[in-house]
């Protein structure tokens, strides 16, 4: 039976009070100046430039070398592999399962990993995970039988688990709700780039003639890389804003004044139970994981197999090769187009419900036109820039509309989990046997992308309820003020979510 409302609303209203109290009696300078508002000043503008050229280098460099490590198996494919180490592969079945192999360990390890990730400095987890994964993608290169391989897939799986998440909630220590967007979707756009990328190098070993085989080279010249920027990455990449010694004290003030303008930012090493819990409970989450789970099947269906979708057309296999180039390079701009619009309106449901059609209308024409190569090609831009611009708004959604740390730290893995299990059904959906049709992966992954169109809308619609409901009960919260979300989160009376 539910109490009247005022009991409730001052049951809040309590809480809410104990956690400002909490705040008030810390001892920490920088809480009192986070009180202080520098929204629209010129010294905000000059420290998000200086965040900018400080962080998004090296976030980006290292996403694009683990899109590359996570997908050279689609170009290592077309390069000898299987015939080398899989004994032919005949039907695909074994390929299927290295490319599968990979999620298995992602998805078990992201959600501890991002957790305990709050515990130590997030430059030395991010470094240190860059330098196991480029390690382990380069001993790849050694791989002499199907076990082997696998094994190497499944520890690249646990290195790269937690960075994802990581970067989101990282990223959210640094930029506003209105900022957020656009910084994610260039970051999350290197994954694009690596596609391009990624066809360019494949395309340049394919014409290596040296004693050691193409695609042994392709692991090795791809993996070395994010060793040197994992490196790097400890010495230049900034720790949280409050104990980073790449600002000054001003910069520092206005920092952490920026992070708690919509909610409350955490101070050190905190891990909220309540939080953890919280996370679990929600709804939305899971709302969001059947959206990534069908991005997620599209997308590994993309990354594993374009190379030998356009080969069906047929073209060469070095020609298949750098056809996967356009594809990419135009979802980079769409996406990038899409969230620069979701941060300028503060929406990006609709958004992402307009994106993830694309996506669908684009594996529905690869299902459903046979003879027109050319609408075909045309068919997988429109799949590259609908998954990939889906993806990059919902990391971008749940960066903020979590209301904490703890929870975003516990939430973002959370769904990114459930939908990697899209991944491994799109890595099984396109077996050499069905090819070049690829009836069921085509037929799945547009109707999973239609799927998540719904969802996007339904989640879009209770935010915009929730917000409507709470400035009739509170009113409307005045801008850059700051949210106390330390107990409550996202259920903070003051909290409005981005719908």
């Amino acid at each position: 039976m539910s109490s009247p409302p005022a009991r409730n609303d001052g049951s809040i209203d309590q809480k809410i009070d104990a956690a400002e109290s909490d705040c008030e009696d810390a001892p920490s300078q920088n809480q009192h100046a986070a009180r202080e508002t520098f929204a629209g000043t010129e010294e905000e503008r000059q420290l998000v430039r200086k965040f900018d050229w400080r962080i998004l280098p090296i976030t980006c460099l290292l996403y694009l070398f683990a899109s590359l490590d996570r997908s050279n198996l689609g170009n290592a494919r077309l390069q000898g592999l299987p015939e080398d180490v899989l004994g032919g592969d005949k039907n695909g079945v074994l390929f299927d399962w290295l490319t599968s192999g990979f999620y298995f360990s992602y998805i078990l390890v992201q959600i501890p990993a991002t957790v305990l990730s709050k515990m130590v400095p997030p430059r030395a987890f991010v470094a240190a995970a860059a330098i196991g994964w480029g390690m382990t993608s380069s001993l790849m290169a050694t791989g002499f039988n199907f076990a082997s391989l696998m094994t190497a897939r499944v520890v690249l799986g646990v290195f790269e688990a937690g960075f994802a998440p990581v970067i989101t909630v990282y990223m959210s220590f640094f930029y506003t709700k209105e900022e957020l967007g656009l910084r994610l979707a260039m970051w999350f756009g290197f994954a694009t780039v690596a596609g391009a990328f990624g066809g360019l190098i494949a395309f340049g070993v394919q014409h290596i003639h040296a004693s050691v085989q193409n695609w042994r080279l392709l692991f090795i010249i791809e993996g070395i890389p994010p060793v040197i920027l994992g490196v790097l990455t400890y010495f230049f990449l900034p720790n949280r804003p409050e104990s980073t010694t790449v600002l000054n004290e001003r910069e520092r003030r206005i920092a952490v004044e920026r992070m708690n303008r919509d909610m409350t930012a955490d101070f050190g090493a905190v891990v909220n139970k309540a939080h953890i819990r919280s996370a679990f409970l929600d709804w939305r989450v899971y709302v969001a994981g059947v959206i990534y789970f069908g991005l997620n099947t599209a997308l590994a269906s993309i990354g594993a197999f374009l190379p030998t979708i356009i080969q069906s057309f047929g073209h060469t296999n070095a020609i298949a090769q750098l056809l996967t180039v356009p594809p990419y390079v135009v979802s980079a701009v769409v996406m990038i187009s899409f969230s620069f619009t979701s941060d300028r309106l503060q929406s990006r449901g609709i958004l992402m419900t307009v994106s993830s059609i694309i996506g669908a209308i684009g594996y529905l024409l690869l299902l459903v036109v046979h003879g027109n190569e050319h609408a075909r090609y045309f068919a997988t831009f429109c799949v590259t820039s609908g998954t990939y611009t889906t993806i990059g708004l919902i990391i971008a959604w749940f960066g903020h509309n979590l209301g904490s740390e703890t929870k975003k730290a516990t939430g973002i893995p959370l769904f990114m989990a459930i939908g990697q299990c899209g991944s491994i059904l799109g890595s099984h959906l396109y077996p050499k046997t069905e090819g070049p049709r690829y009836i069921k992966g085509f037929a799945v992954s547009s109707g999973l992308l239609f799927l998540a169109a719904v969802c996007c809308a339904i989640l879009s619609v209770s935010y915009r309820w929730d917000n409507a409901r709470r400035d009739k009960l509170y009113g409307k919260p005045k801008p850059n003020t700051r949210v106390n979300t330390q107990e409550l989160a996202d259920k903070t009376p003051e909290f409005r979510y981005v719908p």
